[in-house]
């Protein structure tokens, strides 16, 4: 233990932490000027490789996987990489393009960098995050420490409850793509003016994306895949939080997840002029809105609803057990939410392939999605949905079940799997 009682790489991270984001808080204008020479420090690029193998990942471009990494030496591998940052030798490598199949036919194309250049990204972010945190809006909850979905969902819920009738539904045209790379720059100046970071985040915007064996450069969006991206993203959009409760007037409550959002008004009429606020800042961060899938719309029944991070919002008259009736907002898992369970479970269960797994394993790897699953979608207005989830489960279970017993008739199978899975502990969704 050395003088300070701090032992571990994560303690003192920490400690660093809460000194850099104190500092912002203090002073909202100070602009921190000593960073780079804290994000090569030992403790921080271990605690930085500690969380990209957390995070799992395929390798980059130069075909280095994490266990590559752990087998030729952790200690070696930070050790070049702290050299190289140091002498100032570090150069980001393109981004690998990889492409993931949609539904409709279509392929996701998604960014892979290199595990260093994920390192190295992920100390800049551990000392950065601290200092914007400072700066960010309470509407915001998007990949920020100690926030997520369903603070965002449960802001949401109390808004429209508070006569909240009618909402703008956000949706911004391929926001990590278009973000204007000099603009994300000021944004970043205004608290950092350490030369050697700022020059480190130029590198990764510009480090473009490798495929079929050429590299394509954008002056627009953010790194593919970079972990720092995220941050990035909020940054960018922190102009909009700030611009937004600056001039609304109290007109409305917006709540924001990275670059989902909505705002709950109280009438039609407060409801447009919110649209009008929202374009007019959008286009000063040179967003541009989805035509269609930005909307007005309204929350009572027999009009739309929205949806908003997997679940669907509509308000409702209901009655209690003396007869007063009363108002609320109801949230259940979307349609698209529940097609997605049923493609996890199918993926999984469907392939031959996964005849070889026994019972145990299969209900091994089923639980904690089932758990993950219940405990963010279940609502009382959910219930139904989820129990017909737990019976595609159930039913899968039993398809996959007769086909490693090489049985024609899966329905004969049932009682027998609903047994099992009883016995080894099958979780449900209800």
């Amino acid at each position: 233990m050395n003088a300070n009682g701090l032992t571990t790489p994560k303690e003192k991270v920490q400690q660093l932490q809460e000194k850099l984001g104190h500092a912002a808080k203090e002073n909202k204008k100070r602009k921190f000027h000593a960073l780079y020479d804290k994000v090569n420090r030992w403790d921080v690029l271990c605690e930085a490789w500690k969380r990209v193998r957390a995070n799992k990942g395929a390798a980059g471009i130069d075909a280095i996987t994490l266990a590559d990494v752990e087998r030729e030496g952790e200690v070696s591998f930070l050790r070049d990489l702290q050299r190289n940052l140091q002498e100032g030798t570090y150069h980001p490598d393109p981004v690998r393009r990889h492409y993931i199949p949609k539904k409709d036919g279509k392929q996701r194309p998604l960014g892979i960098p290199t595990v260093r250049d994920r390192v190295v990204q992920m100390a800049t972010k551990l000392m950065m995050e601290p200092i914007f945190e400072a700066d960010f809006q309470e509407t915001s909850f998007g990949f920020r420490p100690k926030r997520g979905a369903k603070g965002a969902l449960d802001r949401i819920r109390k808004a429209c409850n508070r006569k909240g009738n009618w909402v703008v539904d956000v949706d911004i045209q391929g926001y990590f793509d278009n973000i204007n790379q000099e603009k994300l720059m000021k944004l970043v100046q205004m608290r950092i003016n350490d030369r050697r970071i700022l020059k480190l985040i130029r590198k990764w915007l510009q480090a473009g994306v490798m495929e079929e064996g050429s590299v394509r450069r954008a002056d627009l969006g953010t790194p593919q895949g970079g972990v720092i991206s995220p941050l990035l993203a909020n940054i960018y959009l922190n102009y909009f939080d700030q611009m937004w409760e600056k001039h609304r007037k109290g007109v409305g409550e917006l709540t924001r997840y990275a670059d989902d959002m909505v705002v709950v008004c109280k009438t039609k009429k407060e409801a447009d002029h919110a649209y009008k606020l929202i374009c007019t800042i959008m286009e000063r961060l040179e967003l541009t809105l989805h035509p269609t899938k930005t909307r007005v719309v309204g929350l009572w029944t027999g009009e739309e609803g929205f949806d908003f991070l997997g679940m669907h919002h509509r308000k409702t008259k209901a009655e209690t057990s003396q007869g007063v009736v009363y108002v609320t907002t109801q949230q259940w898992l979307t349609k698209k939410a529940e097609e997605r369970i049923r493609d996890v479970v199918k993926e999984r269960l469907a392939p031959p392939s996964a005849r070889s797994r026994s019972f145990g394993e299969q209900v091994e790897w089923l639980n904690p999605k089932i758990q993950g699953w219940r405990n963010y979608y279940y609502t009382n207005y959910s219930q139904r949905r989820l129990a017909k989830l737990d019976w595609y489960i159930l039913q899968r279970l039993t398809r996959w079940y007769a086909k490693k017993r090489q049985r024609r008739n899966w329905m004969g199978s049932f009682q027998e799997v609903k047994h099992i899975a009883k016995q080894i502990g099958l979780k449900t969704l209800l």
